[in-house]
């Protein structure tokens, strides 16, 4: 992913209408657009095509399953268009080396999952969190997911990664992370949704958060 504007929208709507007119308003202040379980469920995976028209898409489906069945998800997602995809790292090496893989196939990216930005992503992942990092590594990864909301985090990832992957820190915004301080340490991108999608003109309200990052 080309690191331009250094945000990535988190575009969690629910219908086909609403997620093409924000994602073309927005189209010139983001790098990638990151679609769900709201959006597609709604609308299937024919959104990531209409999507990626706009934009590179990511799908989040925080992919937590066996081997095959990750396998057989990954390739439908990529099939459909998507330049990346978010797995979880908590199902193991297996898992993630299934996911990786088939990104590998298809020239495109794999993000996993540190540590969930909500108050609840520090009970049971940060026990964790730095060794999925290093598993990230080891499998090959383009990156880690880690939250804007903890700062602290993103530097403890950091360190544990080096230079070698990404870091797209979503919780910016509604959440409470700020841009600025997040990228100061050491996030590549950050994933914003509803401060955007929510506003009254999303354009303005994605270039507010690049101004903030100077971007």
């Amino acid at each position: 992913m080309e690191k331009k504007n250094r945000l990535i929208l988190a575009l969690d709507v629910t219908d086909r209408e609403n997620a093409l007119r924000i994602a073309n308003e927005v189209s010139d202040y983001v790098d990638s657009i990151k679609v769900g379980y709201p959006l597609v469920l709604g609308e299937g995976l024919s959104i990531v095509k209409e999507l990626v028209e706009i934009a590179p898409v990511i799908a989040d489906f925080k992919v937590a399953d066996i081997p095959n069945t990750d396998r057989l998800i990954c390739e439908h997602v990529f099939n459909a268009g998507a330049a990346g995809i978010i797995t979880h790292g908590f199902t193991g090496r297996d898992s993630l080396d299934s996911c990786v893989k088939v990104a590998n196939e298809f020239g495109t990216d794999v993000y996993v999952v540190t540590e969930m930005s909500h108050p609840g992503g520090v009970e049971f992942f940060r026990p964790v969190a730095e060794d999925i990092a290093s598993m990230a590594v080891e499998a090959g990864a383009s990156g880690v997911v880690a939250p804007a909301t903890r700062p602290e985090r993103v530097k403890d990832i950091r360190k544990i990664i080096g230079e070698e992957l990404s870091i797209i820190s979503p919780g910016v915004g509604a959440q409470g992370g700020s841009a600025a301080d997040v990228i100061r340490a050491g996030a590549d991108w950050v994933i914003v949704g509803r401060s955007i999608y929510n506003s009254d003109s999303p354009a303005e309200a994605a270039k507010k958060i690049c101004d903030e990052m100077n971007c």
